[in-house]
């Protein structure tokens, strides 16, 4: 009796699948041994033999030094200087000459000219200063006088008030000149302060040395809306 194989336990059915199973793993086997890559490690060993000779280099062998020397101390020297020479003069007078009657001696005479005065020179400050005659209650007295009705319509209907500062120039004579407004307040203000300044009485000049001189003097014009 003749035995038979079941078709599960027949191997030959399965031929075709082995043959693609080997086929596959031996390309697989081929293309790793091609794509396998050998690198060359001869420059890093290089390298790490070059750090070692590098570190056998720098290594040097501490020196021993030898500490500074003394620095030397000059002494300073002392020159002596020698005394100053006495300058002698020699005046010769000759004591064989004799006083006659006959004999004249002129007699000198030292002439010291005056300053002259500049008398357009004007003083800022000096050592008796100008003052109005009467005093300045009677000159502010005058400006009030001066001034009574006259405020000026602009600066009335601005409502303007303040001081303004007149400058001028008290002669030798007592007369006034070079009236200015150096600081005011506008609106026909500086104006009437000016006016009324230059038409004030004369004043006593200022004196330096006793004499009369002149001088800048700068008062301020008050004005005040009643």
């Amino acid at each position: 009796m003749e035995a038979k194989k079941t078709e599960k336990a027949d191997l030959s059915n399965k031929s075709f699948l082995f043959f693609n199973i080997g086929l596959v793993v031996s390309l697989a086997i081929a293309v790793m041994a091609f794509g396998y890559r050998v690198y060359d490690d001869t420059s890093a060993k290089d390298l790490g033999k070059n750090n070692a000779i590098l570190d056998e280099i720098l290594e040097v062998p501490p020196t021993e030094q030898l500490p500074p020397p003394p620095q030397q101390i000059i002494q300073p020297q002392i020159v002596e200087v020698p005394d100053e020479k006495e300058i002698e003069e020699q005046i010769d007078i000759n004591m064989d000459t004799e006083v006659t009657a006959d004999m004249k001696v002129e007699e000198i005479t030292v002439v010291q000219e005056e300053e002259k005065e500049n008398v357009d020179e004007v003083f800022l400050v000096v050592e008796e200063s100008a003052t109005p005659k009467g005093g300045m209650a009677a000159f502010y007295e005058y400006v009030g006088k001066k001034m009574q009705g006259k405020y000026p319509a602009q600066a009335r209907r601005m409502g303007i008030e303040g001081r303004v500062f007149v400058e001028f120039v008290v002669n030798r004579d007592g007369s006034i000149q070079d009236v200015k407004a150096i600081k005011g307040i506008g609106a026909g203000c500086d104006e009437l302060a000016v006016k009324v300044v230059e038409e004030a009485p004369k004043w006593n000049p200022g004196k330096q040395r006793g004499k009369p001189v002149r001088q800048k003097m700068v008062l301020p014009i008050v004005f005040k809306l009643n």
